[in-house]
């Protein structure tokens, strides 16, 4: 009946996979929209702690179907191994996961041709996924549906791989690969995926005409967005709410409920311009207290103050008709919370986001400062139960970005979150 969005509001990294676990039980199917195994969704729930990649958020909500779309890029070995490790949990996948045929696949090619491109001046995970959506935009990828198609795929991953040889030896001076031990491994991946394989643009149609209702998931955030994002400091799809209608094959008008996520600082993997980076120890109190390491690549994070000229930014570019704040027990202990309302450039204030990287690299974060609180909020269940401090934290957010607040995660578990009405 009707589409639900969950996207980042930030840099990535905002706890998306926690939010979409905790709403899943409510819809009738999950949907990833794009990106790749770079993602990392951290999900807690009793005892476990589990890290999905490709999969979508859903996955452990059981009775609800798992949507992979043609926006996704895929790198089979790593879909095949993490639906093994789903599986171990108990949870099987038959039936609930469907993986389009229209997605694009990630090659050991592609990440070969990463390693060599110096890929650390944008601060990569080095997964292949930037030389992936290149030759899908240059007309050179492969699909999953070609990966199911042993001879096809044969043929077509022999071409590809001479292709990228006389590139890696020929411009890079390093070896080739071997395209046999590489068609012998995927044909197999393949075979182990073809089940789950199937035209999720039908899928999706046939669901909302039965009146069903569809979350869609996205990885990274708004301000990595390939358009919208601090390029070229940004990844190589379109994280924001325009990425789900290309990325899942869904109407617009199909789009209902578009829930921002933020945290109630900022952080940062890789290079790229960080107005309100701290380099102090406020900074480190959250890293260390958000345990603010890469779920996907194990980098530390860089950590900062909440700029809320970007989060409003990321408002008004996708819609939010809600926000959800996560990881406001982080900011406990702290004497006082600063959040970034205007930027200074060459003598003036202005309050609205630059996403060119070379001019927001130079700004000056002007700040307004709330008093900070000492109480222990990990768990809180009501805002009754928060400190005046905190409440005050999340109505200035409210008030800036003109969207309502409708959670605030006070932990990391799926119990630890505030619903509001």
């Amino acid at each position: 009946m009707a589409v639900t969005v969950v996207v980042g509001s930030q840099w990535g990294d905002e706890g998306k996979g926690k939010v979409v676990d905790i709403l899943a039980p409510d819809f009738d199917i999950v949907a990833r929209y794009q990106g790749g195994a770079n993602a990392g969704h951290t999900i807690k729930w009793g005892d476990h702690t589990h890290v999905l990649h490709l999969l979508p958020s859903g996955v452990f909500s059981e009775g609800v179907d798992c949507v992979i779309g043609n926006g996704v890029v895929i790198e089979p070995k790593a879909l095949v191994t993490e639906i093994q490790n789903v599986e171990k949990l108990g949870f099987d996948l038959t039936g609930r996961l469907w993986i389009s045929d229209n997605a694009h696949c990630i090659l050991p090619y592609h990440q070969a041709i990463e390693r060599v491109q110096s890929a650390d001046q944008i601060g990569t995970t080095k997964k292949g996924i930037g030389p992936a959506y290149t030759d899908k935009v240059a007309r050179l990828g492969i699909r999953i549906s070609e990966l199911i198609d042993t001879e096809h795929f044969s043929e077509r991953l022999q071409n590809e791989i001479q292709r990228t040889n006389s590139i890696l030896t020929g411009a890079y001076g390093v070896g080739g690969l071997d395209p046999d031990a590489i068609i012998t491994e995927y044909v197999d991946l393949g075979r182990a995926l073809s089940k789950y394989v199937t035209n999720t643009t039908h899928f999706l149609h046939h669901a909302l005409q039965s009146g069903k209702n569809i979350l869609a998931e996205g990885a990274q955030g708004s301000l990595l967005d390939i358009d919208f994002g601090t390029y070229p400091y940004v990844t190589s799809s379109s994280p924001s709410a325009g990425g789900v209608c290309t990325g899942l094959g869904i109407p617009p008008t199909a789009i209902r409920r578009v829930i921002g996520i933020t945290k109630a600082y900022c952080t940062r993997v890789g290079h790229g311009p960080f107005p309100t980076e701290l380099k102090d120890e406020v900074g480190q109190h959250m890293g260390r207290v958000g345990a603010e390491f890469g779920a996907t690549t194990g980098r530390p994070r860089r950590c900062g103050w909440l700029d809320l000229v970007a989060l409003r930014y990321s408002c008004k570019l996708n819609g939010f008709t809600e926000l959800a704040v996560t990881k406001l027990d982080v900011l406990s202990g702290l004497d006082e919370i600063r959040v970034c309302t205007e930027y200074e450039q060459d003598e003036r204030l202005q309050s609205h986001f630059i996403n060119d990287a070379r001019i927001l690299d130079t700004v000056i974060p002007h700040y307004e400062t709330f008093p900070g609180w000492n109480e222990n909020i990990q768990g809180c269940k009501q805002m009754e139960d928060l400190p005046f401090a905190a409440r005050n934290l999340v109505s200035a957010i409210e008030e800036f970005t003109a969207v309502p607040v409708k959670f605030v995660s006070t932990g990391p578990k799926r119990s630890e979150t505030i619903h509001l009405i």
